[in-house]
């Protein structure tokens, strides 16, 4: 295009662009740019954290070793920890308040543990979850990465956790008197069962720890409250003998009592199938199912706000 100019020249002007009257949409899409940090799909999204899982295992190795670097008995603490727990428990629960009614004291003490221990791996799961994305800001704003790999990491991490506290636990149940049996090769589906909803709720709660970084001070009275409704120390259906029925049930259907009382079925001889609630399995996978997939979803709708500020 050209026009003739005061003095007779002629000016050459420049054509007109190609993109003129593109808005910002239609030149992303012209050009295949995508928005930094966008969501993907939730396939797409599941087969990034498939890509991650070698980092995803190396970081919670990684932070099992370094949890308790600095500690003279180290990685013992894994142990001596619930099993401190579980003593006191025992002295206050099982001597002074008399909570072992229903047992012998060879079924009471590894009840004890066992329930120590298993609702150890949910409560230490939940924290973990509740700072895996405002505790790791540093790391969540320099790399790309699917978020939900922290998660998932603290989870396995507080699963590798158990799986050395077990050894213990084999220990204690067998010096009571409840020796190994098929029963026992029951132990690897509850632990499976009950480590995709312990990472379910880890992922719910990181979400919501991502925006509220107070909910790690409140997270402690509520998983308390959980602990103690659980029947950790106690048998529920003896000791809420003559209360309402519905009650009991309320408490042996919430997910921790039916996953402790699964483990405890599978370990302790004593400890028959009188004492679990009925559909038992099916309810632990439902609870495991509902948390894991409603969990991993919630968690991925909020992929794209995580280290914003």
């Amino acid at each position: 295009m050209s026009e003739t100019t005061h003095d007779g020249g002629v000016a050459v002007s420049a054509p007109p662009s190609p993109d003129e009257g593109l808005s910002a949409a239609d030149l992303a899409a012209k050009y295949g740019l995508a928005v930094s940090g966008a969501r993907p799909g939730l396939v797409e999204y599941v087969r990034q954290l498939r890509g991650r899982r070698h980092f995803i295992l190396a970081f919670s190795q990684a932070k099992l070793t370094a949890q308790y670097s600095q500690a003279k008995l180290g990685q013992l603490w894994q142990v001596a920890t619930p099993l401190l727990n579980a003593l006191v428990y025992f002295l206050i629960f099982g001597l002074i308040l008399e909570a072992d009614r229903g047992f012998t004291r060879e079924v009471y003490i590894p009840f004890l543990v066992t329930g120590v221990f298993v609702f150890t791996f949910t409560q230490s799961s939940v924290m973990a979850g509740v700072r895996a994305i405002s505790g790791n800001l540093g790391l969540v704003r320099a790399l790309h990465f699917p978020r939900a790999a922290l998660p998932i990491s603290f989870s396995l991490q507080q699963l590798q956790q158990l799986l050395f506290s077990m050894i213990v636990l084999f220990v204690v149940s067998v010096g009571f008197g409840s020796y190994p049996q098929l029963s026992w090769l029951l132990i690897v589906p509850v632990l499976a069962l009950q480590f995709l909803f312990n990472t379910g709720l880890a992922m719910i709660f990181a979400r919501m720890g991502s925006k509220t970084p107070d909910l790690a001070q409140l997270m402690p009275f509520v998983l308390r409250t959980w602990m103690y409704a659980s029947g950790v120390m106690f048998s529920i259906p003896v000791m809420l003998e003559g209360k309402p029925a519905w009650i009991a049930d309320v408490l042996q259907w919430n997910p921790a009592a039916i996953y402790m009382d699964l483990m405890r079925f599978a370990l302790i001889d004593g400890y028959g199938a009188e004492n679990l609630p009925p559909h038992v399995w099916a309810v632990a996978a439902g609870w495991a199912l509902l948390a894991a997939v409603g969990g991993f979803v919630y968690f991925w709708k909020a992929e794209e706000r995580y280290g914003r500020g």
